[in-house]
């Protein structure tokens, strides 16, 4: 009884520093007053003047960019990467997997910093940059979707397709992509959550004359709190969490068709 009620307060524990700060975030963003203490009555003047902020917009807009693009390049090399990666020998798939995982396991800061030194070297910083290196940072997390639906896969079948003579890409896209595409959908997913939050990478390697929303909040945020950032931090929230709670209905529904076919 002791142990379970030590557990629970626990769980609530975690639950309060993880979510008290964002929504008290989320309250001062409707509040009338500037002030963080006193409440001014609820208004949408924050976000009005948000969304009426051409440099905030500016910011929202490349952020879009940013995002789709890299996401989709990242969900199409990961996928062709992940492909080639579960056809080789075992040996040289460990090899393979253990350098895919080395952004994962860097420091943000460490694979910021030494992209900022290589772009430096060989090109300016610019918004180029900042695509190649959110690039970089997805792939990973596509590979790590897609390698798993490729292992259920039997190769046998699209063997016995090209036997009885459909072309590769034919059999691929009959056979093997409907086993994959809910990895590669899972893939695509997480990259936009990435690179939608992400502040130290793109910080080191957007250059002068681009900004993300991320990064703009922290610049704001430098020269004093501004309730259009408390409201600007709600919608990226917001979005984030609208993100996650898709993956995880494809993710229950991937597995409620898994155990019918089972």
């Amino acid at each position: 009884m002791v142990k379970k009620s030590i557990e629970k307060l626990y769980l609530v524990l975690i639950f309060l520093f993880l979510y008290l700060p964002i929504l008290v975030l989320i309250v001062l963003s409707f509040n009338n007053s500037k002030s963080r203490v006193i409440w001014g009555g609820f208004t949408f003047n924050w976000y009005r003047e948000l969304f009426s902020s051409s440099m905030i917009m500016d910011a929202f807009w490349t952020t879009i960019l940013l995002t789709l693009s890299a996401s989709l390049l990242a969900t199409l090399i990961g996928t062709l990467a992940a492909i080639g990666i579960h056809s080789m020998k075992k040996k040289s798939r460990a090899i393979m997997l253990g350098a895919t995982n080395i952004p994962l396991l860097n420091a943000d800061i460490v694979t910021g910093v030494s992209m900022m030194l290589l772009f430096v070297r060989f090109t300016g910083l610019g918004f180029h940059t900042v695509l190649i290196a959110h690039i970089t940072f997805d792939i990973p997390y596509v590979i790590l979707n897609v390698l798993p639906k490729l292992n259920q896969t039997s190769r046998y079948t699209y063997e016995a397709a090209l036997d009885l003579g459909a072309k590769p890409i034919y059999a691929f896209f009959k056979i093997v992509w409907p086993e994959i595409s809910p990895g590669v959908f899972s893939g695509f997913l997480m990259s936009i959550t990435m690179s939608l939050d992400d502040f130290s990478i793109t910080y080191f390697t957007k250059g002068a004359g681009v900004n993300t929303l991320s990064t703009m909040i922290y610049t704001e945020m430098r020269k004093g709190i501004m309730p259009q950032m408390y409201a600007l931090s709600t919608i990226l929230f917001l979005m984030a969490f609208a993100l996650l709670l898709l993956m995880n209905v494809k993710s229950n529904k991937d597995t409620k068709q898994a155990d019918r076919i089972a």
